[in-house]
């Protein structure tokens, strides 16, 4: 598959990342991408990143980094966010989410919408003890 656009980003772990992450992520709106898949990928990738923040990085120092790589096919667009955690079972998860969590639920509704958003979501451990969660929304 041809790569029209690649680009990768570092964060800290620290809410006020996001703006920066979001910040970055403009530049895939000005692509072939359709307006609406761009948004609904942006949507992902803040739950996603806000889910790194919020339970993979709780409780690790600020400075513990989180990376990001957006790869823009002609077909797809690709964002991977790997995070230091101790990791989970994604389908596990996913499937007691989505039996308990509704749109009144307080939390817990990310990993719904990622998977609602995404036509591939996978989060794996990597062989540097880090862990990828993989969105990928085609067009």
């Amino acid at each position: 598959m041809a790569t029209l656009q690649e680009s990768y980003i570092q964060t800290t772990t620290k809410r006020e990342a996001l703006k920066q992450v979001l910040a970055w992520f403009d530049q895939f709106q000005q692509t072939p991408v359709p307006h609406q898949v761009w948004l609904q990928c942006q949507l992902a990738l803040i739950e996603g990143f806000t889910n790194a923040l919020r339970h993979a990085h709780e409780g690790l120092p600020a400075e513990t980094p989180i990376q990001i790589k957006v790869v823009l096919s002609p077909q797809a667009i690709d964002i991977q966010i790997w995070d230091q955690g101790p990791g989970f079972d994604l389908e596990t998860v996913l499937k007691r989410k989505m039996a308990t969590t509704t749109s009144e639920s307080e939390g817990g509704r990310g990993l719904k919408i990622m998977r609602t958003v995404a036509d591939v979501l996978t989060y794996q451990r990597t062989s540097d003890h880090r862990n990828c969660l993989h969105i990928q929304k085609r067009y």
